[in-house]
């Protein structure tokens, strides 16, 4: 009984130290490109995450977003079964030269409300170093995503 009373109170300490970010952030971030990045590279780092079982590694691409791909995606989006894909849900595409280095980071971000005539998807693209260049209701991702529509917006990956 003692130990699990340390245990507790040294994670309540912890987290209000801010050394668990993952569990301090609780909630998911706002529709702000800011705010998503920090989510993405701090409190919750999207290279720890899944990928799709039909998406995995570094893929030759054909796509907007460079010669070559790799896609992350967060457990809500990992395990949904069919379409849509849960509020909350984040995928996160790298974008490479032919040199294979990161030239582009895209996120999908299911936030329930944001743009219901496109899925509820927030869009953001960032420089490798996280500084946005467009977010939002991105005209250019809708309009290439929509055709996939009818799963969820998503062109690389098949939800069953």
């Amino acid at each position: 009984m003692k130990k699990l009373i340390l245990l507790a109170a040294g994670a309540a300490l912890a987290l209000a130290l801010g050394l668990l970010p993952a569990l301090a952030a609780g909630d998911m971030p706002a529709a702000d490109a800011t705010a998503l990045w920090n989510y993405i590279s701090k409190v919750s780092p999207y290279k720890q995450w899944g990928q799709f079982p039909d998406h995995k590694g570094m893929l030759a691409s054909k796509s907007p977003h460079g010669a070559f791909t790799q896609i992350w995606a967060s457990a809500s989006a990992l395990s949904a079964k069919k379409a849509p894909l849960p509020a909350g849900s984040i995928i996160v595409k790298e974008g490479m030269g032919q040199d294979k280095k990161v030239s582009s980071v895209v996120v999908m971000y299911k936030v329930k409300g944001f743009n219901p005539e496109a899925g509820d998807w927030f869009w953001a693209l960032y420089d490798p170093d996280g500084t946005a260049k467009a977010s939002g209701k991105v005209a250019a991702c809708i309009s290439c995503h929509s055709v996939k529509a009818d799963n969820d917006y998503l062109a690389a990956h098949a939800i069953k």
